[in-house]
């Protein structure tokens, strides 16, 4: 059984992180899924990722959650090498936990590294198509919002809120991406290291449109791939009033920065965004 470290997650040699050569035409991929209080769904989407593309790992990166999800995700790991856990010190956050685990897969070489929830609602059979498209692309979002998608058990004011919160944000932010607050994604590691994400601050919404806008910055390709996007059967959503604030205050916020950024360009009219 390979070694663990408390606070750091399995450690195993670099030579058995690469014994195998990853997902075809990708490489080596490295699927992080943080959990808060997700004992009910962590065995089910481990298990459904294992299914859908077996070349892939997994990094569970569980905010020490009182419900047992932590130890549910060793035994996991414990029983296949695939399976990683980075066991952090408390509720930090998504974006604390998806920056954690971005941390974790390049230091360890990994080729890319894909961006799921653990509640159910990004369905790991749709992880292929993502894979398939980050061939030629640099980031590829799972998206609910382009043709082909689809959207179930939603109630009405959640589809306007996510509707209506990304059609702000594109029109603030001037990105060429319908679905931006889009959580189930795939990053080549040369996005990850084209974006500062030393500069990011945000969290839930607001850390995916984050994360297009320095995407989109940066001049990386952003390609969508339309999925099938479920409410959670099992636990508590994490959404708030306070995570939408954040969000709606963020983008309005870096919209007008890059406005005044690019007025201070001569060809700020031509070229904005």
């Amino acid at each position: 059984m390979p070694a663990r470290r408390r606070g750091g997650g399995t450690t195993v040699g670099v030579a058995a992180e690469r014994r195998t050569a990853g997902h075809p035409g990708v490489g080596r991929v490295l699927v992080v899924i943080p959990t808060y209080n997700e004992a009910d769904n962590v065995s089910r989407i481990v298990a459904g990722v294992r299914e859908a593309a077996p070349a892939v790992d997994i990094l569970v990166a569980d905010d020490n959650s009182p419900d047992g999800t932590g130890a549910i995700a060793d035994a996991l790991a414990g029983a296949d090498p695939h399976v990683h856990v980075l066991h952090r010190q408390g509720k930090e956050g998504l974006g604390a936990a998806y920056l954690a685990g971005f941390a974790w897969a390049r230091q360890r070489g990994y080729d890319a590294v894909v961006e799921m929830d653990a509640d159910g609602s990004h369905a790991p059979e749709d992880l292929p198509a993502l894979l398939a498209a980050a061939r030629d692309a640099d980031v590829v979002i799972g998206s609910r919002w382009t043709r082909g998608a689809r959207v179930v058990n939603w109630p009405l004011r959640r589809l306007l809120l996510s509707r209506c919160g990304n059609l702000y944000a594109r029109l603030a932010l001037g990105m060429p991406v319908s679905d931006a607050t889009g959580g189930y994604r795939v990053y080549r590691s040369t996005a990850l290291d084209a974006i500062d994400l030393d500069s990011v601050r945000s969290q839930g919404y607001a850390f995916q449109v984050e994360l297009s806008r320095l995407a989109h910055r940066a001049g990386v390709r952003i390609v969508e791939v339309p999925i099938t996007f479920a409410e959670r059967e099992h636990g508590d959503s994490k959404m708030s009033p306070l995570i939408v604030a954040e969000a709606l205050w963020r983008i309005t916020n870096w919209g007008l920065r890059d406005r005044r950024a690019a007025a201070r360009r001569p060809d700020a009219l031509a070229r904005w965004p």
